[in-house]
């Protein structure tokens, strides 16, 4: 049994999260509810629970706030949010669960199943770099938090040279040639990567555009990279990377 408290500082959003849960997720026991960062930390402090789902933005602070008075935070949390776009990439670049209002029932399913395995002396790290994506503008020093089976990794994004997909399986290569398995797809960490100089030039390649040393036309095109790895180039891809090529020239 999983104990629980739903921090939310609407009503009616507190009642869908639990009616939910009663329906789908019978081994989560609802302990209380709060509408407010100060009943959320009350009631934390109180009845101690597993897990809790949590506002981002509430009329006496934020969740954040919140979790800034609970030391150390020894619960998961699944963030309950309305914002979109930068701010829901920045929770993906941490690794951090979230749930989207209107919240959608497979979604809050597949959160549960995620907080059943987390570990949670990791959450501390993964909640400092959502801090940093939310507040830092600098692209240069960006991290990405990659989780495998055994350990958490904190990544430069700078320091991806390129990613390799193997069906549901994505291999992210670094630059001192570590390799880090994990079960994702490639499209995950194209949607993640892209505004930070990364370029899928094949159905199973995605490319840091930094670390290209030379284009082989030879045989359809080849990628040849710093590290001496050489990547295809799908045909449908060559010509918008000659056209990037062209422009990054004429920049220059």
């Amino acid at each position: 049994m999983i104990n629980a408290i739903i921090i939310d500082d609407e009503p009616h959003m507190r009642h869908t999260i639990r009616k939910m849960l009663n329906s789908l997720c019978p081994d989560v026991k609802i302990l209380s509810e709060a509408g407010s960062v100060a009943e959320g930390v009350a009631a934390i402090k109180n009845l101690h629970p597993d897990l809790i789902f949590l506002d981002i933005k509430m009329d006496d602070g934020t969740g954040f706030d919140l979790l800034k008075q609970m030391k150390p935070i020894d619960f998961k949390v699944i963030f309950i949010t309305a914002w979109e776009n930068f701010a829901i990439k920045a929770f993906k670049f941490s690794a951090l669960d979230y749930l989207l209002k209107p919240i959608d029932p497979d979604d809050l399913v597949q959160s549960v199943q995620k907080a059943r395995q987390t570990i949670q002396s990791d959450f501390n790290t993964q909640l400092e770099n959502l801090n940093e994506h939310l507040h830092d503008q600098d692209k240069t020093n960006k991290k990405i938090i990659i989780r495998t089976a055994e350990n958490i990794h904190l990544v430069k994004v700078k320091d991806i040279v390129f990613c390799e997909s193997d069906g549901n399986y994505t291999t992210v290569n670094l630059v001192d040639e570590a390799r880090i398995i994990v079960s994702s797809t490639l499209r995950e960490y194209e949607d993640l990567l892209l505004e930070y100089g990364f370029f899928r030039v094949h159905k199973s390649y995605l490319i840091n555009l930094r670390f290209i040393s030379r284009f082989e036309k030879a045989e359809g095109g080849m990628i040849v990279l710093e590290t001496g790895v050489k990547i295809p180039v799908a045909s449908r891809k060559r010509e918008q990377l000659l056209e990037m090529f062209n422009r990054m020239a004429e920049g220059s």
